[in-house]
């Protein structure tokens, strides 16, 4: 086998298990601090970390002024409220199930690339959306989300936080030209974070939590590994190869989240869970195929 190939396979396959714990370590992380102050902790560690990396690169492009305060702008959707709707929900929700609904990203992309992107979608990409949002009915079953011990406005909150991190994917696809992504990435880190500072002020006053070793070490692993590496990983990768062969791909991150949720909070599937989470990922593995081949590279929230 190609040595290039299998150092590929190796980096894409550490870029899922690093997405892939990000829910886990979600899960745990709240239970020392509240949902706002926790996504905070992230997004601004996660900052910190690319911010120190771009001193290393030898080109993260420029951006004038009008760019910096659009790419901050676009932050508050793609990190800020993508963040913050999902960590509120996650407590509510087990950690497996919260990877497939947040990762209902690309079909939301598909979506709206409809109305804002002017594009027609095709009959493969239709297939895609069915199948995944059928797949969404199946592991949120809905028909429960009224009855006892469901909480579905948490699974609202979750879905609502992958519609945002779509919308801002679409509009940072509109604004952006490849060359500055790693710039326009580190800016709208910057106003994700503060908007989530804000908010976790404003709303979680008290919910910092004390600074326990298990809250650092969740933290730190979100902030550098979640994040910081996972964007070397991707960006790397996305050097070398088309960004629809890596979408083809991203369905191994919730099934990472399964396998690693399974493990640590004894997480289990119903049939009807399991069949919805193979829909979700033949949606996935659809849309990469037939939509992303056309398309940048997203900034990465998750």
């Amino acid at each position: 086998m190609n040595r290039t190939r299998v150092y590929q396979g190796l980096a894409f396959a550490a870029l899922a298990v690093a997405w892939g714990l990000n829910y886990p370590f979600v899960r745990l992380g709240l239970e020392y601090s509240s949902g706002l102050w926790l996504a905070f902790f992230r997004a601004g560690v996660g900052l910190a970390g690319v911010s120190v990396l771009m001193l290393f690169l030898p080109s993260g492009g420029t951006l004038d002024r009008a760019g910096k305060r659009d790419a901050m702008l676009l932050g508050l959707v793609n990190t800020g409220l993508f963040f913050g709707l999902w960590f509120e929900g996650a407590s509510h929700v087990a950690p497996g199930e919260t990877s497939v609904v947040i990762y209902t990203f690309p079909l939301w992309v598909s979506l709206l690339s409809a109305p804002l992107l002017h594009r027609r979608l095709r009959n493969l990409e239709w297939v895609s959306v069915v199948a995944g949002f059928s797949g969404i009915l199946l592991v949120t079953q809905v028909w429960t989300l009224f009855g006892p011990g469901v909480d579905g406005f948490a699974l609202l909150e979750i879905l609502g936080g992958a519609v945002c991190w779509a919308l801002a994917t679409v509009l940072f696809k509109r604004r952006f030209r490849a060359g500055t992504f790693w710039t326009a990435n580190a800016y709208q880190l910057a106003g994700g974070s503060g908007g989530l500072l804000v908010a976790a002020v404003a709303l979680q006053p008290g919910g910092y939590g004390s600074p326990a070793p298990q809250l650092i070490e969740v933290v730190l692993y979100m902030g550098l590994i979640g994040t910081t590496l996972a964007y070397v990983l991707w960006f790397a990768l996305l050097e070398r190869l088309h960004a629809s062969t890596l979408s083809n791909f991203t369905f191994a991150v919730p099934v990472v989240a399964l396998v690693a949720s399974a493990a640590i909070f004894g997480e289990g599937l119903t049939v009807f869970q399991a069949l919805g989470v193979v829909l979700v990922s033949a949606g996935i593995f659809l849309t990469g195929r037939d939509v992303v081949a056309d398309a940048p590279p997203p900034p990465r929230g998750d």
